[in-house]
């Protein structure tokens, strides 16, 4: 069993998850992140750190991210030996290549402004 990354990491790339992750199994494309099959030990650190919820279990990917196991998994098939000891990996899986520009948007609460003054003036005890 591993984990798979689908289409919401495509142009994100956000790395939350190849920070957290125990073997370093998770690896930089061009557009996208991918996880090696053969390296990923099931041990959940990534998924709940990803912003874009793009991480899931094998057995959980939605009916519509289906096909991106078997993107994960060619990525690696057609590796060279140079990409297995290299995090960055110049290109992507085809399917990844073929897809349009995706947009750049994080969920709303990994993303927000507070200027200075106002953390200045910020009472953590008693928030308004």
């Amino acid at each position: 069993m591993t984990y798979v990354i689908a289409q919401p990491c495509v142009d994100i790339k956000d790395r939350a998850c190849v920070t957290e992750c125990p073997v370093d199994c998770i690896y930089e494309g061009s557009r996208t992140l991918y996880i090696n099959p053969a390296e990923c030990v099931d041990c959940h650190a990534c998924e709940p750190v990803c912003p874009v919820e793009a991480i899931f279990h094998e057995d959980d990917l939605p009916r519509h991210w289906a096909h991106y196991r078997s993107v994960n998994a060619e990525f690696f098939e057609a590796a060279t030996p140079e990409r297995d000891h290299r995090r960055d990996s110049p290109g992507d899986h085809p399917l990844v290549v073929a897809l349009p520009p995706q947009s750049l948007c994080k969920k709303e609460i990994s993303v927000f402004a507070v200027r200075k003054e106002e953390t200045a003036d910020a009472d953590l005890w008693f928030p308004s």
